[in-house]
C-alpha cells in the first residue's frame, strides 16, 4: 500500500528551495528574488532555506525554459522570470526558442505590479488627451518592443493620437531627459518605480511636467487626474488589445513553480507568498531598499495569462505588428 503524500511542512523540513533569477546579479529582478529569499522560508511549511541562483539568457527564455524542461517538479525549484515572458510564446516572432506552456506553469505570485505614466512637458503643443488627437508630439522611446517605445504606438492605434516616437535612447533615464531637456515633448514610461516618480516628483508639482494617462490594468491614486487608459476605451476589441499589451506590467516580477508540481505544495507556496507580501519585517526591510511592494497573486496571474491566450487571433496579430 502507497504510503500517504507527505505534507508541505513534512516535505520541506530540514531542505532548500532554489530560486532561479532570469536575469544577472545587481538588477531589479535580482534585488527583488533576494528580498523574497530572505522570508518566504518563514511562511513555508518545515521552513526551508531559499537560495537564489541566476540564469541570465535569451531574454529570460533561458530560465523558463529550464523550469519547464529541466527542474525538478517537486516544489524544489522555483524561478522569478521577466515580466514578459509569460507572453513570449504568444507574441514572438521565434516562439520555438520558448520551449514552454505558460499558462502550465503555476504562478505563485508576483512582489510590483508595473504602471506606465504617460508625461508631457509645459512646453508640449498638446496639454491634454484631446490635444493629442489634434495636435502631432514627439515622444522618446528606446528599443523595439519595449513600452516607451509601444505604448504611444498603441494609443495612437487605439485614440487616434498623433504622436511620432523617436527611438534609439538607451534606456528610461535617458528618454526621460530627453523630455526634460526639451529634445522631445513627451514620455511614455514602462513603468514608475520609486526611483522614477522621486525623480519626476518635483517637476509635476512645479508645472514643468504633466500627467496625462496611467498605461496597465490598476489604476493609482496617486495620480487621480490622469485618467487609466481602460477608461478611454469603449470598443470591446480595443479593451482586449490593451489588456494583451498590458498584462506584462500587471505580472510584474513573477515567482513561478514549474507545471506539474503537486497541488498541495503549490498551495503552500502561494499561501506563503502572501503571508510574505504582508510581513512586517519584508516591508520594513522593502522601505529601507526603497522596493516597491504592489502584490499580484498567483492566482491573479494564471487567470490573466489564461484569459489572454485565450483571445482571438487576430488580436495576437495586432500586438505582434506593434512590436515589431
Amino acid at each position: 500500500m502507497a504510503a500517504p503524500p507527505l505534507s508541505a511542512q513534512e516535505f520541506y523540513a530540514g531542505k532548500s528551495i532554489d530560486l532561479i533569477v532570469a536575469n544577472t546579479t545587481g538588477g531589479g529582478y535580482d534585488q527583488y528574488a533576494r528580498h523574497i529569499a530572505r522570508h518566504i522560508g518563514r511562511h513555508i511549511g518545515g521552513q526551508p532555506a531559499v537560495i537564489v541562483k541566476n540564469m541570465p539568457g535569451a531574454g529570460g527564455g533561458r530560465a523558463a525554459n529550464f523550469l519547464a524542461n529541466v527542474a525538478p517538479k517537486d516544489g524544489m525549484v522555483l524561478a522569478l522570470l521577466t515580466r514578459e515572458i509569460g507572453l513570449a510564446p504568444l507574441l514572438t516572432p521565434n516562439p520555438a526558442n520558448f520551449q514552454f506552456n505558460a499558462v502550465e506553469f503555476n504562478w505563485i505570485g508576483s512582489p510590483q505590479q508595473d504602471l506606465g505614466l504617460l508625461i508631457v512637458n509645459s512646453k508640449s503643443p498638446a496639454q491634454s488627451i484631446e490635444e493629442m488627437k489634434l495636435k502631432p508630439i514627439t515622444m522618446s522611446g528606446t528599443g523595439p518592443g519595449s513600452g516607451p517605445t509601444v505604448f504611444p504606438l498603441l494609443l495612437n492605434e487605439v485614440l487616434g493620437t498623433k504622436i511620432k516616437v523617436i527611438p534609439g535612447y538607451p534606456g528610461s533615464p535617458e528618454a526621460l531627459l530627453a523630455m526634460e531637456r526639451g529634445e522631445v515633448d513627451g514620455h511614455a514610461s514602462g513603468g514608475s518605480s520609486a526611483a522614477f516618480r522621486t525623480r519626476i516628483d518635483l517637476m509635476l508639482r512645479t508645472g514643468q511636467m504633466k500627467v496625462l494617462m496611467q498605461l496597465g490594468m490598476e489604476k493609482d491614486p496617486a495620480y487621480p487626474n490622469a485618467p487609466l487608459a481602460f477608461e478611454l476605451i469603449k470598443n470591446k476589441s480595443d479593451q482586449q488589445f490593451l489588456e494583451l499589451i498590458f498584462t506584462p506590467q500587471f505580472i510584474g516580477r513573477p515567482v513561478v513553480a514549474p507545471p506539474g508540481v503537486p497541488a498541495e505544495r503549490v498551495t503552500a507556496l502561494q499561501a506563503a507568498f502572501d503571508k510574505t507580501m504582508k510581513d512586517s519585517e519584508y516591508l520594513a526591510e522593502a522601505k529601507a531598499q526603497n522596493l516597491d511592494i504592489q502584490p499580484v497573486t498567483g492566482a491573479q496571474i494564471a487567470e490573466v495569462v489564461r484569459r489572454v491566450y485565450a483571445l482571438p487571433p487576430e488580436l495576437v496579430e495586432r500586438a505582434q505588428k506593434l512590436g515589431k
